[in-house]
């Protein structure tokens, strides 16, 4: 007469109940490893260091975009694949600069950022390379080398239109 208490019972490891309860908290611990090594390994760039004086640094960058607006500055803005082209104008007697300073600013990456400085072409022209861009909204701020007056807008790529940039736009 065989019963129940005379099997051998099976090993844990060879049931199926035990793993299955184990995949949850495998699963937490592994994903929480994935997490903590990227944590560490990449930069966040949205934390900054010194928030008061970026605060304080606001009235200069308004007073910037109020000295574009007293010029009469507007850009208009084209990104192609591999260039990006500034024809610049401005009130009647205002002299265009010889270089202008171009950052093409990533909302969220700051590793994504470029600053490009563009010498004047014919007729406001100011023509130079830039690297490609992943799709998205785009940040452009232009102004020129001595710091003086800034134009900031935003850009939709890969929409290849030109973008009219006026002062105070948002």
């Amino acid at each position: 007469m065989n019963t129940a208490t005379d099997a051998h019972p099976t090993p844990w490891y060879r049931q199926r109940w035990p793993w299955i309860l184990m995949i949850a908290p495998v699963t937490a611990m592994v994903l929480g490893f994935v997490l903590l090594y990227l944590a560490i390994t990449t930069n966040d760039g949205l934390v900054v260091d010194d928030y008061y004086r970026q605060g304080r640094a606001i009235d200069q960058t308004m007073a910037r975009s109020a000295q574009a607006a007293e010029l009469g500055m507007v850009a208009d803005l084209s990104l192609r694949a591999g260039e990006i082209r500034v024809r610049l104008s401005a009130r009647d007697g205002v002299e265009l600069p010889r270089e202008i300073v171009v950052s093409v600013i990533h909302p969220t990456r700051a590793g994504f950022d470029q600053v490009l400085r563009l010498e004047a072409g014919y007729g406001g022209q100011y023509v130079g390379p830039l690297a490609s861009l992943t799709a998205g909204r785009w940040h452009i701020q232009i102004e020129d080398r001595e710091r003086a007056w800034r134009l900031h807008g935003d850009v939709q790529v890969p929409d290849g239109a030109t973008v009219r940039i006026l002062p105070y736009e948002v």
